[in-house]
C-alpha cells in the first residue's frame, strides 16, 4: 500500500504543479450558452491545465463576482454581449473592485455585437480607446485571408510579435501565423507605464465601417501600428487585464483552419497564441516570486552557496548600522512559468536595483546574480553606507511590463559612531600639521616661560638717576 500512497502524493503534486499562481476559479460570462461548443477546444486547454470554469449568463440575476466581500472568482473571461450590457452584476464599478482585489480580466470584442456603452467608458478610464462607430472593425487589403475574406478583406493574417521590446520579455512570440477575423481595433494611451499592445495589426490596416456607403475613407479612428488588436494593462498590484479584439479567433475553425495568402495555405497558429495570452492573463505566466532577503555587515566572511559560488555573511538582517559601515544584500528571485518555479534573468538591457533610502535614495545599485539555487537567481551588491545617521530602507522595488511587481523593503537604523569608536587624531594624515603646530606652540610657550624665569634682572644700584 506504500507504494500506491507515493503514487497518489506524486499524481496531486503533478496536479498542484499545473495550476495558475493566482487561483483556478475561472468564471466564463456568455450570453449564449449554446455557443460554447464553436469554443470547445479553447476551454479544453484551459481544463487541461487545471482551471475549473463556471459559465454563467449576464441575464443570472444570481450572478455575482464576490461573496461576503470577497472575490468568489480569480479568473474572468468576458465575451460580447448581445444585448447592451452585462447587466448589473458586472458593471464598470464591480470589474474595477475585482482587479483592485487582484482578479485577472480576459475582455473579448467582436465586430459583430457592438460593444456596450458601459464598457467603452471603463477601458476609456484604463486610457484603452475603442472607434467612436460601434459597427468599426480592422481590414487590410494586403494582409488578409484570401480564403474566407476575399471580398471583405476582414480576416487580417497577422505574425506572432517577434518582440515587442527588447528590455521587456515576451512570452507570446511563435511561429505561423494568426488569423485576427472581425476585429475591433482599440489605442493606447503613451502616458501611462501599466499599458502595452501586445498584437498590433500590420502597417495597412486601417478601422473602417463596412456600412459606410462611401467609396473612401476620409478620416480613420488610426491606421497601421497605431492600430492594436491586442491589448494589456497590469495594474498596480499586479492584476492584469487583456482586451482581445477579435473574440472569434478563439473558435474552433481558427485553431484548425489553414489561411491562404498569396496563394500559399498556412495553418494557424491561434491554438498556441490563445494558450500563450491565457497564460499570462491569468498568472501562469511572468509572475515574480522574492525568497530570502538579506543585509549584513561585509566583513569578510564566506559561506558557500548552492552552485558553489560564495558570498560574505555576518549577523544576518540586523536592526542597526553605523554609518560609514560596508553591508552586503542580496535577494533571491524566481520566476513561475506555466507549472514551476525556476532562477529568474531580467531582459536583455534591463537591470534589477537596490534602493538604499530615506526621504529619496542615497544609493542605488544595480544588483547582479552572485549565486543560484535550484529555482532562483540569488541578486547581490555590497557598498558603504552614507555619511547620514537615521532611519533608511533597503528597497527593491522593480517594475517592468509583463512582470509581477516587485517592492520589498526592509527598515534599518543608521547610527553615528559611538565615543570610543572615533580615530585617534594621529591616525588621520591630514591632521598631522595641526598636531604639529600644537606641539610647536607648547614647545614655544615651555621655551619662552624657561627663558623667562631663568633670566638674570639688570644690576641698577650703581646707575644715577638722570637729573
Amino acid at each position: 500500500m506504500r507504494w500506491l500512497f507515493s503514487f497518489l502524493v506524486l499524481a496531486l503534486l503533478g496536479v498542484v504543479q499545473a495550476l495558475s499562481s493566482s487561483g483556478t476559479r475561472l468564471l466564463v460570462v456568455l450570453e449564449e450558452l449554446t455557443e460554447k461548443d464553436k469554443y470547445s477546444e479553447f476551454w479544453e486547454d484551459l481544463r487541461s491545465r487545471g482551471f475549473h470554469l463556471t459559465f454563467e449568463s449576464p441575464k443570472n440575476e444570481k450572478l455575482s463576482v464576490f461573496k461576503h466581500g470577497e472575490r468568489a472568482y480569480d479568473n474572468l473571461i468576458l465575451f460580447p454581449p448581445k444585448s447592451k450590457g452585462f447587466g448589473p452584476s458586472l458593471t464598470p464599478n464591480i470589474l474595477l473592485e475585482f482587479l483592485k482585489k487582484d482578479g485577472n480580466i480576459l475582455l473579448t470584442l467582436s465586430a459583430d455585437h457592438p460593444t456596450p456603452s458601459a464598457i467603452i467608458s471603463l477601458l476609456l478610464e484604463l486610457d484603452i480607446h475603442l472607434p467612436s462607430d460601434r459597427n468599426a472593425l480592422v481590414v487590410d487589403h494586403f494582409n488578409y485571408d484570401s480564403t474566407s475574406a476575399s471580398e471583405k478583406h476582414d480576416v487580417l493574417l497577422v505574425s506572432p510579435p517577434k518582440s515587442i521590446r527588447s528590455d521587456l520579455r515576451n512570452y507570446f512570440a511563435g511561429d505561423g501565423t494568426i488569423a485576427v477575423p472581425r476585429a475591433v481595433g482599440q489605442t493606447i494611451g503613451n502616458a501611462s507605464p501599466l499599458l502595452v499592445p501586445i498584437l498590433r495589426a500590420p502597417r495597412t490596416a486601417y478601422s473602417y465601417n463596412p456600412k459606410d456607403e462611401a467609396d473612401a475613407v476620409e478620416d480613420p479612428f488610426a491606421t497601421g501600428e497605431q492600430l492594436s488588436l491586442v491589448s494589456a494593462m497590469q495594474a498596480r498590484n499586479s492584476a492584469r487585464l487583456t482586451v482581445l479584439g477579435s473574440v472569434e479567433m478563439l473558435q474552433n475553425e481558427w485553431f484548425n483552419a489553414k489561411v491562404s495568402s498569396a496563394g500559399k495555405p498556412t495553418p494557424t497558429a491561434n491554438k498556441e497564441f490563445a494558450k500563450k495570452l491565457t497564460g499570462w492573463t491569468f498568472k501562469e505566466l511572468g509572475v515574480l516570486k522574492v525568497g530570502k532577503l538579506q543585509h549584513y555587515l561585509d566583513e569578510g566572511k564566506t559561506k558557500k552557496i548552492a552552485n558553489g559560488s560564495s558570498i560574505s555573511v555576518s549577523e544576518q538582517n540586523p536592526k542597526i548600522y553605523r554609518i560609514k559601515n560596508d553591508v552586503s544584500f542580496t535577494i533571491e528571485i524566481s520566476e513561475y512559468e506555466i507549472d514551476h518555479l525556476h532562477p529568474f534573468t531580467p531582459p536583455e538591457g534591463d537591470k534589477v536595483q537596490l534602493e538604499f533610502t530615506m526621504l529619496s535614495p542615497f544609493h542605488r545599485l544595480n544588483l547582479k546574480p552572485v549565486g543560484y539555487t535550484v529555482n532562483s537567481t540569488i541578486f547581490g551588491t555590497s557598498f558603504a553606507l552614507p555619511d547620514q545617521h537615521g532611519i533608511f530602507n533597503f528597497r527593491v522595488n522593480y517594475k517592468r511590463p509583463f512582470l509581477t511587481t516587485i517592492d520589498e523593503k526592509r527598515e534599518v537604523t543608521v547610527r553615528h559612531f559611538a565615543h570610543d569608536e572615533w580615530p585617534r587624531s594621529w591616525k588621520i594624515s591630514g591632521a598631522w600639521v595641526w598636531i604639529a603646530g600644537i606641539w610647536v606652540t607648547v614647545a614655544g610657550w615651555i621655551a619662552f616661560v624657561a627663558i623667562w624665569l631663568y633670566s638674570e634682572a639688570a644690576d641698577t644700584k650703581g646707575v644715577k638717576k638722570m637729573q
